[in-house]
């Protein structure tokens, strides 16, 4: 079995300035969780830089980054949005916008001039940026005596550690029932590594799947 990859996001808003033959790009790269919230992170930077010519945007949002728009803000049609879209989408990001704000300086930059502005401004905006990624993890949970629960802890914690697990919360009734959370390639591992660690008396159980956010 194997793990599926979702697109990465970052872990927070970053904002980015320069200058090409005197117009200044300001770029403001942010995390966001739905379209909503790009909306209201694009009225925000309109009204920050209200007297600037334009306020061209990219966003990508969704789990598998499935939904996207941008806009040129009346630079030439296809020089600004979709080059900044195209740099997100390069960079395999989602739940993001971008929003490059330009101070036109009197000198013509043509088209292409345009298009490398704009994806500059976002790229070098966003090597400025965290990464976080996403992964799907798997819950597992596994029932022990309490007279084992120290030793089952312990190996469930470094099992975790060597093999991209995380460790969940231990909850104590008529038995210590101890969780990890696991990536799809490492279920069977886990079943075979408990399995040689307890004789076969200890079986883990699988729950729920959630997507975590994990820094890079």
């Amino acid at each position: 079995m194997s793990t599926r990859s979702y697109p990465a996001t970052i872990a927070a808003p970053v904002e980015h300035e320069l200058v090409i033959k005197k117009s200044r790009f300001i770029a403001r790269v942010e995390p966001v969780g739905s379209v909503d919230d790009a909306d209201a992170v694009i009225l925000r930077v309109r009204r920050t830089w209200w007297d600037a010519r334009h306020n061209c945007t990219a966003m990508v949002t969704g789990l598998l980054g499935d939904q996207a728009r941008s806009s040129d803000d009346g630079e030439p049609s296809g020089t600004a949005g979709v080059p900044m879209l195209e740099v997100l989408r390069r960079r395999e990001l989602t739940d993001i916008v971008a929003v490059v704000t330009r101070y036109f300086g009197g000198v013509k930059l043509g088209a292409g001039g345009l298009v490398r502005a704009y994806s500059t401004a976002v790229s070098e905006a966003l090597d400025l940026a965290a990464l976080v990624h996403r992964q799907s993890l798997t819950q597992v949970t596994v029932d022990v005596d309490h007279a084992d629960a120290g030793r089952y802890d312990n190996l469930l914690r470094d099992w975790a550690l060597h093999h991209g697990a995380t460790l969940g919360d231990p909850t104590y009734g008529a038995r210590a029932t101890l969780e990890l959370w696991v990536p799809a390639d490492g279920l069977n591992r886990l079943a075979d590594d408990l399995a040689a660690a307890s004789a076969g008396s200890v079986i883990p159980v699988r729950g729920v799947e959630r997507i975590v956010d994990v820094p890079a």
